[in-house]
């Protein structure tokens, strides 16, 4: 397991994320689409990690969404079908989760497009 890059926990009903601290130097890849996760704590620890499959789970609450930006090698995530993102129109959403996560290149399966910044 010490060498493991690629994990993928889809679809088992998983209602928090823990216990990864012995793959936190190796993971690039987390898969955790389709479970009960409405906490991000215990996703710290993945400095390495650059893919995130959160889509279909129960984050509602930018506090936790927050917590990615714990990640910094974090450059590509996909979380629609989560709560927090269904409230808000598509292109509001992209734009306030960009903002938030600067690491980002893709986001929902779509290149992640900033303006640049007036100087």
């Amino acid at each position: 397991m010490k060498n493991l890059r690629i994990l993928s926990l889809g679809r088992n009903y998983i209602k928090q994320i823990s216990g990864l601290e012995c793959v936190s130097e190796t993971l690039e890849e987390l898969w955790l689409s389709y479970n009960l996760i409405e906490k991000l704590k215990g996703l710290n620890c993945l400095k390495n990690l650059r893919v995130l499959y959160l889509s279909n789970n129960l984050v509602k609450d930018w506090a936790e969404f927050n917590r990615l930006s714990e990640c910094p090698s974090l450059e590509n995530l996909v979380f629609i079908g989560n709560p927090l993102m269904e409230t808000m129109e598509e292109s509001l959403w992209r734009a306030e989760a960009a903002k938030r996560l600067p690491m980002l290149k893709k986001l929902d399966g779509e290149m992640v497009l900033r303006e640049e910044e007036e100087q």
